[in-house]
């Protein structure tokens, strides 16, 4: 390149087409919805959750029903951008951001509480030789 070209430089990375990109990478999510719980302070706190293999990972819905779907209509949740979600998970040691997970566990069944198994059977009681007059044995008997 001569110093009399005075064509601009062209940047690979803004002249990208979505013909160029690939496939399988998402581009930003939106807003999402993302589940919370009510903290000890009575903020509300991100729910974490884990991949199949253990890792801990933030996760938002692109909807409403995809949340209600795999966590329940009593889930709470808050409405923020991607990278928003990002920006507080990461200093907590969590990287990964999973977008509307399929799989998750079912809620917990609301069952009568299981009574507390019964007292095993006591010895039958006596009282101590103090109380009921006897004389104590002597040690080493």
């Amino acid at each position: 390149m001569s110093d009399s070209d005075d064509s601009p430089v062209e940047d690979t990375m803004d002249s990208t087409t979505p013909d160029d990109a690939d496939p399988d990478e998402r581009g930003p999510a939106g807003p999402l919805y993302v589940p919370v719980r009510l903290g000890s302070a009575g903020g509300r706190q991100l729910c974490f959750m884990r991949t199949p293999l253990g890792a801990r990972t933030a996760v938002g819905f692109t909807g409403v029903r995809r949340l209600r779907a795999a966590l329940g209509a009593r889930q709470p949740y808050i409405r923020i951008a991607e990278p928003c979600l990002r920006a507080l998970s990461e200093p907590l040691g969590v990287v990964l951001v999973t977008i509307d997970p399929q799989l998750a566990a079912p809620p917990v069944a609301h069952r009568a509480p299981v009574p507390a198994p019964a007292a095993p059977a006591r010895a039958t009681v006596r009282p101590c030789l103090r109380h009921s007059g006897g004389m104590p044995l002597a040690l080493g008997a």
